[in-house]
């Protein structure tokens, strides 16, 4: 598949070209011009962003995108980096203590787990920002009144009423998957910062135990499963990282 074709399939792309068309639309311009128009954004947008990655610019790394202030995103963010700040100085306070060297391995997976959440919370408000343009109400009060119109239209008018009720719900459509995507991507934003936390008091837990010869077996089961549990944490979110990124690459 072309780079420019993988740029159509871009929902960005898609969503400046609706943008671009409805405002046209909304100043009064011809249904099929303001389709015109619409198609014509979403076309230079891809080719653009097609020529720019010939050009040489790589797209393997990961974007890491901002994150809107007082969102829930941000405040899912935050705990999780209290948490890995928290065991930060947990591995600090340890040294010289058993099983330090294993808490301390740990940190890596913390970090690239709290790198991941926070590029899923700027993708979480990438799209809250692009949801904020759609006016559900609107699109369906708009929808009814053309539906109405289009009952008992002349044929000539037909055609152009059709295509504006397939905008509409092309843009309803867009609505709905940018939706999903978010309350997905929230989902996992808090379970992933509640997981740290979580993380962060049974490590507290593991140090307390392996204090005592006594306890040191013990600690090191539990050690065990909590290094098991973390990299599964940090996978599961690189897998909705990805998923996320496919359903957003995903035309109407």
């Amino acid at each position: 598949m072309s780079r420019f074709t993988d740029e159509l399939r871009d929902p960005w792309g898609l969503l400046m070209g609706a943008t671009a068309g409805g405002v046209a639309w909304a100043v009064n311009v011809p249904p099929v011009a303001a389709g015109g128009v619409g198609v014509v954004v979403w076309l230079a947008k891809s080719f653009a962003s097609a020529w720019q990655a010939a050009g040489g610019e790589s797209r393997t790394e990961p974007v890491q995108l901002p994150v809107t202030k007082g969102s829930p995103e941000e405040a899912w963010l935050r705990r999780a980096e209290r948490a890995a700040n928290g065991f930060g100085d947990l591995t600090a306070s340890m040294r010289g203590r058993l099983l330090l060297d294993r808490i301390a391995a740990m940190r890596p997976q913390v970090d690239d787990t709290v790198a991941t959440l926070r590029r899923l919370a700027g993708q979480a408000s990438v799209t809250g920002s692009a949801l904020a343009r759609f006016d559900p109400g609107f699109l369906q009060a708009e929808r009814a009144r053309l539906e109405r119109a289009r009952a008992s239209a002349s044929a000539d008018l037909a055609g152009d009423l059709d295509r504006s009720i397939a905008s509409l719900e092309s843009q309803q459509q867009v609505h709905d998957r940018l939706s999903a995507t978010r309350a997905q991507v929230l989902a996992r934003l808090e379970s992933g910062a509640i997981n740290l936390e979580g993380l962060v008091a049974r490590a507290v837990e593991v140090s307390a135990m392996t204090a005592t010869s006594s306890a040191a077996d013990s600690g090191t089961r539990d050690l065990d499963d909590l290094v098991s549990e973390l990299e599964l944490t940090r996978q599961s979110l690189h897998e909705v990282e990805q998923a996320t990124r496919e359903d957003l690459g995903q035309t109407p």
